[in-house]
C-alpha cells in the first residue's frame, strides 16, 4: 500500500477514516473496546483535535514505512572545500562527542540518544523522547 503525502495528511486530518468508510464495530487485537477512552488533544486557538497514537482511527497508518536517520551533527561547507575531501579528511561538526545524537523519522526529530557499539555494529540507545504532543503537532505540518 503506497500513499502520497497529501493522502497521509488527509487521513490524519480526518481522524484516519478514509472517505466512504464508517466506524468499524467489531473489535480485534489492535482495536480498543467501545468503552475505552482515547485521549485527544485540542489545539489551542485552532479548534483542531489531534488524536492519540493509540487511536484505532490511525490504524491505517501503522504499516507505513518511513526513513529513520541519526544526526551526529551539522556543519556548513563550501563546495570548493567538499571537492578537496579525500580519504582521511576530517570534518568538524557542531556537537561535542559527549552530546546526544538526534533520532529523526521522516526528517522530524522524535528522540535523542547515545551511540553504542554492539558486536562491532553501531547502535543508538534512546535516552529522551520528544513529548508525544509535540510529535503529533509536527505531523500536521
Amino acid at each position: 500500500m503506497s500513499l502520497t503525502q497529501e493522502e497521509i495528511d488527509a487521513l490524519i486530518s480526518s481522524g484516519g477514516i478514509p472517505p466512504g468508510e464508517g466506524q468499524k464495530t467489531e473489535t480485534s487485537e489492535t482495536q480498543f473496546p467501545e468503552s475505552a477512552t482515547i485521549p485527544a488533544i485540542k489545539m489551542e486557538g485552532t479548534g483542531e483535535t489531534i488524536y492519540s497514537p493509540l487511536d484505532p482511527k490511525l490504524e491505517l497508518l501503522y504499516d507505513l514505512q518511513l526513513p529513520v536517520s541519526i544526526e551526529l551533527g551539522r556543519t556548513n561547507m563550501l563546495i570548493r572545500d567538499i571537492l578537496y575531501l579525500g580519504r582521511g579528511s576530517v570534518i568538524e561538526f557542531d556537537k561535542l562527542v559527549s552530546e546526544p545524537v538526534d533520532v529523526l523519522v521522516n526528517g522530524k526529530k522524535i528522540a535523542e540518544g547515545e551511540v553504542v557499539v554492539i558486536d562491532k555494529h553501531f547502535g543508538i540507545r534512546i535516552t529522551t523522547l520528544v513529548d508525544p504532543t509535540e510529535r503529533l503537532k509536527t505531523i500536521k505540518r
